[in-house]
């Protein structure tokens, strides 16, 4: 049938996208049983452990209508822990999203009790000491008046439900801004964790410190093994004869190195990145198989692989799988569990055997796969960015068997700006993006300077210039598809969330090349957000534009809402209205300005969202309010029975 772009009829519904997906974190296994975290956007986005047992029996736990998130830096991670009770079962420890306290169970029966009193408190990087009966984690401790900046701190938190919940557990570390990773030794007797302290990021400069525990469980005198403002350290893991493992980015890109109690030694030098910025916390890149060998995650030009490394010889064993997306790796013996995607299929807890190779896929996040013929895999492209520097991203062409464009017609495109901005789009299936694909859209995802997974110099590569070095980076990826004839000049769209949302208000309020925006929870005001955001970030616009209030010109420069004369296309914007990391009032003061010039806009609010949207009935009414944009700003009508959303000074 021949039907032009953005009009085709596609399986890839935003129902079945939202209602049918799933999202999946950290996986654990031990012997014939497995665990996940899984996501539920058809259950208010709650995330609740599943567990597999040797029977092949697959289960909730614990009790229903729990909720497992934690919210220290207000992006979580690390808010589960799978330890065993005094009887050798397993059991779960975890931060309930409901009151931020720790709470305790048995894996197969009674409900959780708590360890800590509901309050101020958030917990993170839960990690079990065993020889004390205790949980060690990260706390954030909020003020009892809600005014000024939380503390962080390393506790240690009783594994004795029976004394009664425990008011925050006690202080092991305490005097830096921030704290992650902690890690006690095989032995028992030593804690390795990290800091770092404003201004920086993670990514920017940590510490790495190992300090002795006594027979009480109080730490010695800490020594600092690595790190300091110029070198980012993350993911300290203990070897069974008690030398430490660490990834550093000092040579210029994350590595593997070694520490043996008095010096530190590269394992595997090499132009690939061994970890991932810690936006949240438990990431697991690296994964201890025995003595010697390791199991980990490593990224090169964007795309993530499996290998094994010796720690002794530095020899790499690649793995070869259909997977171009690794993470959360957990090691049970010879076996791995992690969570993975490749071009074609979606994320899922998998497991491998690496004694015989054997690959099984224990939980899709996606109930019901289109038919490969309506997927568009990535393609990886490279292109001049127009100051003299290349930039990465990864084009998908529209794809279905049902439809064909006419001939003399090319695709709109949509290009996707990902947040951080220190993250990176990947080249894993996407159903979002294959959304659009299957109904006739190009999508470009863009890898530009200051995304992850190309070394230090590249992530480097914003810092002074957010706003300007990113979007030129999204506008000339437009540029580079259309003067090749994928995608049509006047029907180029820019999207992106958070961080990508900014890049989005700068496109189309600096440049002219695109033609219409989507801005999800995007930032408009780089003020506002800088006198008005969380602790974990307060700092962060100190690097990507320059420290406020000394450089306020430029803050005011690069904010779209004091430019709006300047910009002259429609807009959408999507906000959860219970958004801390970017408030409300950043999209509602940007939607003002534009309706009050006479441009063509839509606001769509989602009341009990926060900084990202977890409810299916958010996720459709995102996507479908989007596609309904594009159609009438663009002069299509797509082929969905659409609700619409409402455009102001749109007849």
């Amino acid at each position: 049938m021949t039907a032009p772009y953005g009009t085709w009829r596609s399986p890839v519904t935003a129902r079945s996208l939202a209602e049918g997906g799933i999202s999946l974190r950290a996986p654990w296994r031990r012997g014939a049983t497995i665990m996940w975290l899984e996501g539920r956007p058809t259950e208010g986005g709650r995330t609740v452990p599943v567990r597999r047992s040797p029977d092949g029996t697959v289960a909730d736990l614990p009790g229903a209508g729990w909720d497992i998130r934690g919210r220290v830096h207000e992006y979580g991670g690390g808010d589960l822990l799978h330890l065993d009770d005094p009887l050798g079962r397993p059991a779960l420890a975890f931060c309930s999203g409901a009151d931020q306290a720790l709470y305790v169970t048995l894996a197969d029966a009674g409900d959780p009790v708590a360890l800590t009193v509901p309050g101020r408190d958030r917990f993170a990087d839960l990690r079990h000491d065993a020889a004390r009966r205790r949980l060690i984690a990260v706390r954030e401790r909020h003020p009892a008046d809600g005014h000024g900046d939380p503390e962080n701190a390393l506790v240690a938190v009783p594994l004795d439900a029976a004394a009664g919940p425990s008011d925050g557990g006690t202080v092991l570390a305490a005097g830096a801004d921030f704290y992650a990773g902690p890690c006690v030794a095989p032995d028992g007797n030593r804690l390795a964790y990290v800091t770092w302290n404003h201004p920086d990021m993670p990514w920017d400069g940590t510490e790495l410190w190992v300090a002795a525990l006594d027979a009480t469980g109080a730490l010695g005198d800490p020594v600092r093994v690595a790190g300091g403002r110029t070198e980012s350290v993350v993911q300290p893991v203990w070897l069974p004869d008690g030398r430490l493992v660490y990834v550093s980015d000092r040579s210029g890109w994350w590595n593997l190195y070694v520490w043996d109690g008095t010096a530190s030694r590269a394992v595997l030098p090499m132009a690939a990145e061994f970890a991932y910025p810690p936006w949240v916390f438990g990431l697991r890149d690296v994964a201890v198989v025995d003595g010697r060998t390791l199991a980990c995650v490593h990224s090169r030009d964007g795309i993530r692989a499996l290998g094994l490394v010796d720690v002794e010889t530095g020899a790499l064993r690649p793995l070869d799988l259909p997977f171009t997306e690794i993470g959360d790796l957990h090691a049970d013996g010879r076996t791995l569990t992690f969570c993975a995607a490749g071009p074609a299929t979606p994320n899922a807890v998998v497991t491998l055997d690496l004694d015989t190779g054997a690959v099984e896929t224990v939980r899709s996040s996606v109930a019901v796969l289109p038919d490969p013929a309506y997927v568009s895999t990535a393609r990886a492209i490279r292109f001049p960015t127009g100051d003299g520097a290349e930039a990465h991203a990864f084009y998908y062409p529209p794809v279905n068997p049902d439809a064909a464009a006419p001939p003399d017609e090319r695709p709109p495109l949509i290009v996707r700006s990902h947040g951080g901005p220190t993250a990176a789009a990947s080249a894993a299936y996407n159903p979002k993006i294959q959304f659009w694909t299957s109904r006739g859209f190009a999508v470009v995802d863009v890898n530009y300077r200051g995304s992850t997974g190309y070394g230090r110099p590249y992530r480097d590569a914003l810092k002074g210039g957010w706003g300007v070095t990113d979007v030129a980076d999204c506008v000339a990826a437009a540029r580079y598809l259309a003067d090749r004839g994928l995608a049509d000049p006047n029907r180029l769209a820019i999207t992106g969330s958070s961080a990508g949302g900014y890049a989005v208000l700068c496109a189309v309020t600096f440049h002219d090349v695109f033609r219409a925006g989507a801005s999800h929870y995007g930032i408009s005001d780089l003020e506002a957000l800088a006198t008005d955001t969380h602790k974990f970030e307060k700092h962060y616009l100190d690097s990507l534009v320059g420290p406020y209030p000394a450089c306020r010109d430029l803050y005011v420069a690069r904010s779209p809402i004091h430019h709006v004369d300047r910009l002259a296309v429609p807009m959408a914007f999507f906000q959860g209205l219970e958004d801390k990391v970017v408030p409300p009032d950043q999209a509602e003061r940007m939607v003002a300005a534009i309706a009050a010039k006479g441009l063509p806009v839509a606001y769509v609010p989602f009341a009990g969202e926060r900084h990202g949207f977890r409810r299916a009935e958010t996720i459709v009414a995102a996507l479908e309010g989007e596609l309904y944009f594009y159609g009438r700003v663009f002069g299509f009508t797509p082929a969905d029975d659409l609700p619409g959303i409402p455009i102001r000074n749109l007849p």
